[in-house]
């Protein structure tokens, strides 16, 4: 070292030869904050029809076609990935999917067509949000009818089943096996314009159950080291919720250092809902919770996360946002006030029905609500909170490892490392991600390690910004 402040890396002391040498430096370049571009991961079941044929397959997805033709038209990764970027169509978005499990069962429903049609219509079936429609003739028979409403199933492909039909009964099969089968809701109706067709009765039932879902460790195992910050699971169960808590605790860790959460999505009943919340009670995993929505729980998650990766700033609340491409549930099923506050308390993201019919966020929040004592502990309440200090710690980070790559330890170190820490502090302060640095200052500590002579260690308050979740006002009547 030539200078006791200037350091070279390229230009050595010990050079005779006259001359001008000059070296650059770009370590001082960058004095702003890192970007925070949310890398979203889905992960869900896909068809032998698709090109991916590994449940090792990490591929990009920028179009709902290339989710259909990677995965299989109308499997569950393709109806993710196209309510993800129906949602969010600047999604950074990267999906696995994983074969069916060899043990699963495929969920079967039947609908049984009876009569004669008494006039001209339309026979409409629900499935899902997407429908299939045909003619209806006074001459049609039951038979020919369900004939006719299979051929026109098979040519919408991105329905998530498969239909057979014999005489007047169609069976409507999940394609996926598995209990996400279990979910498609399926509806009829026969009208001659706006009345019922006389005559004709359509009936839906539920047939098999469908069991055993693929085990969502494989996928996490697989994308361990990707660096996602927002992973979508298309299962709500206890077993693969469990896995992906065990995943994000461990990548999101001090020595992993790569933040972030995961995303399930919930359709059916609240106290379901909420006992679910409770069983994972995680400040990384949020549940977004539509009562008897339309799509299924997958499609919901996808939407919700997608949504979630829109809003790159950590703290800024997604109270209000809407999540575009799905259906407004039915005003019967919507949540009320006291309900919503309930999944407030309870660790579920509840949602309304906006102007426009407009699914909407009410409040985001994670399934954490107790410590590991059963002490209630809002400390991880917002999802907000939790992508805040994810923020704060990348920011810290980069900072540090852009200034000091090859630095020494000495008794100024120290010193240089905590300016740096401040400084990222109070541009972390400039755009309201967290707040209080002056108040917080003395209690930036850098220091030198008591065990390792190599090691700095640093203490660093940070108080978050909150969210303006309320506002309570009193009105005064003067008279």
């Amino acid at each position: 070292m030539p200078s006791p402040n200037i350091a070279f890396d390229t230009i050595p002391s010990s050079i005779r030869k006259p001359g001008k040498y000059i070296e650059f430096n770009t370590r001082l370049a960058v004095r702003t904050l890192p970007g925070n571009l949310q890398k979203t991961l889905i992960i869900g079941q896909r068809l032998s029809s698709g090109s991916v044929t590994s449940d090792a397959t990490l591929i990009d997805i920028f179009s709902d076609i290339d989710a259909a033709v990677a995965f299989g038209y109308g499997s569950i990764a393709h109806l993710m990935c196209s309510a993800a970027i129906k949602a969010n169509r600047y999604l950074s978005l990267q999906c696995i999917a994983l074969v069916d499990a060899v043990a699963g069962t495929l969920a079967t429903q039947t609908l049984t067509i009876t009569g004669t049609p008494g006039a001209v219509g339309v026979l409409t079936v629900a499935i899902g949000d997407q429908t299939v429609q045909i003619a209806v003739a006074t001459t049609d028979t039951a038979t020919t009818l369900a004939t006719s409403l299979v051929a026109q199933i098979a040519k919408q492909n991105t329905l998530p089943i498969t239909s057979a039909a014999v005489a007047g009964v169609v069976t409507l099969t999940a394609k996926h096996k598995g209990t996400l089968g279990n979910s498609i809701k399926v509806s009829a109706t026969a009208l001659a314009g706006t009345l019922p067709i006389s005559g004709l009765t359509v009936a839906v039932a539920v047939g098999v159950t469908g069991a055993t879902d693929p085990v969502i460790a494989t996928a996490l195992a697989t994308v361990f080291s990707a660096g996602h910050n927002i992973i979508i699971s298309a299962w709500n169960d206890a077993i693969n919720l469990t896995a992906l808590r065990t995943h994000l605790d461990s990548v999101s860790g001090a020595l992993e250092l790569r933040g972030a959460i995961g995303i399930y999505g919930w359709t059916d009943t609240y106290a379901l809902a909420i006992a679910r919340a409770s069983a994972i009670n995680s400040g990384r995993i949020a549940c977004c919770f539509v009562p008897a929505g339309y799509e299924n729980s997958y499609e919901i998650a996808a939407a919700f996360g997608s949504v979630v990766a829109s809003e790159e700033d950590p703290a800024r609340p997604l109270n209000t946002l809407a999540l575009t491409g799905v259906l407004a549930n039915p005003l019967a099923n919507r949540s009320s006030r006291t309900e919503q506050e309930g999944c407030l308390y309870n660790g579920v993201t509840p949602t309304e029905v906006g102007p426009g019919d407009k699914v909407q966020i009410v409040r985001a929040v994670t399934t954490y609500t107790v410590d590991a004592n059963s002490i209630t502990d809002i400390s991880m309440l917002d999802l907000t909170t939790i992508r805040t200090l994810d923020y704060v710690r990348k920011a810290v980070r980069e900072r540090i490892a852009l200034r000091f790559p090859r630095e020494k330890l000495s008794s100024r170190t120290a010193a240089k490392v905590r300016s740096e820490i401040i400084d990222v502090l109070y541009k972390l302060e400039e755009l309201e991600i967290i707040e209080g640095v002056d108040d917080n200052l003395t209690g930036v500590i850098v220091e030198r390690d008591s065990q390792d002579p190599n090691r700095l260690d640093a203490k660093i308050p940070t108080n978050v910004v909150n969210g303006l979740h309320i506002f309570a006002a009193r009105i005064d009547l003067l008279l």
